[in-house]
């Protein structure tokens, strides 16, 4: 099946509004230059967004689908827990020293929507939330579920920490760190205790 024309044209917009907004930020980007970057109609694009706020969380859950198609391709290996969170690290380093890094979409949301009960916020929350869960799910495989819970919150930590500081320009140090840290601490959360 196709997709039609009309899911096409709000996927195109999705798709600009993404781009301008993780190099200009969200409230310096107006509707109108995506509105012009999209080549759509204003009645086109509050058709499909009739708010700001409402695009946003479409480029954030667009954006968070992207991430999670790539760790679900990740799911499927035959690799142990602690190979899989090294690739889930390996992948953030790839990221750090691509030329589409910004830093975090978002964190740079959760900057500039900090209100917990704003759609924005719940966007972002849902998807660290996410990734923690994962590893969460993955880490249990080899420890009782509550320390996986622990050690799920102390990677996301390190996956936040390593992000920032190769947005500074730090990548390859941010990396080496964090995952060599991730690494000690699923091993020695292994351990009985």
């Amino acid at each position: 099946m196709t997709p039609s024309p009309v899911s096409d044209k709000r996927q195109h917009v999705v798709e600009t509004a993404y781009a301008l907004f993780k190099r200009a930020g969200f409230h310096a980007t107006g509707i109108d230059r995506i509105i012009a970057e999209a080549d759509v109609a204003k009645m086109t694009m509050y058709r499909h967004f009739p708010s700001k706020d409402e695009l946003i969380v479409a480029v954030l859950d667009y954006r968070a689908r992207r991430f999670d198609d790539q760790l679900n391709q990740l799911a499927q290996k035959s690799i142990t827990p602690e190979q899989k969170i090294a690739e889930i690290f390996d992948w953030h380093g790839r990221w750090f020293r691509s030329p589409d890094f910004h830093g975090c979409l978002f964190a740079h949301a959760l900057a500039e929507f900090g209100d917990p009960g704003h759609p924005v916020f719940e966007a972002v929350a849902r998807q660290k939330n996410g990734l923690r869960q994962r590893m969460r799910s993955i880490l249990s495989e080899v420890m009782p579920r509550g320390r996986a819970e622990n050690v799920a919150a102390t990677l996301l930590m390190l996956i936040e920490g390593a992000t920032l500081m190769a947005q500074m320009g730090q990548a390859d140090t941010a990396l080496r760190e964090a995952r060599k840290t991730a690494l000690d601490v699923v091993a020695a959360s292994r351990r009985p205790q």
